[in-house]
């Protein structure tokens, strides 16, 4: 007879490699891309099957934030779920911007599932520097 190891947390470190073991799947947040250009910030968002019509964007203070809803569909008794793991209901994503965008130039397009958000940077002006006499007393 082979003696099989015993290891009792194997199955407990395999738990904690899933990176969202604490969320449910229903509340999972849609995956987002964001990126820099040299005059853009860019998002992507994956929200498939998600009428753009109830997204919310918006931009303040160096903060994206996206929400919205998708729609709800009852659970048919008739049907024998197996698994249901296709997510309904409200979303949100709120993301700190790499740098200050200019709140009034936001563009937002979807297409094929995924929205796209466009956000012009502000130019920032080349600091001169400002020499600082310094006192002293005699």
């Amino acid at each position: 007879m082979a003696i099989i190891p015993w290891r009792p947390f194997e199955e407990l470190e395999s738990f904690f490699e899933n990176e969202n073991w604490m969320l449910p799947v229903r509340f999972r947040e849609p995956a987002m891309d964001v990126y820099e250009t040299e005059k853009e910030v860019i998002a992507e968002i994956n929200l498939p099957g998600i009428d753009p019509e109830k997204v919310n964007v918006s931009v303040e203070n160096q903060i994206l934030r996206v929400n919205g809803t998708s729609e709800e569909k009852k659970e048919e008794k008739k049907k024998g779920y197996w698994r249901k793991e296709i997510r309904r209901g409200a979303f949100e994503r709120v993301v700190s911007l790499p740098c200050a965008v200019d709140e009034n130039k936001v563009e937002a397009n979807y297409e094929k599932g995924i929205l796209k958000i466009v956000m012009l940077k502000l130019e920032k002006k080349a600091s001169q520097g400002k020499k600082i006499k310094i006192k002293t007393k005699e």
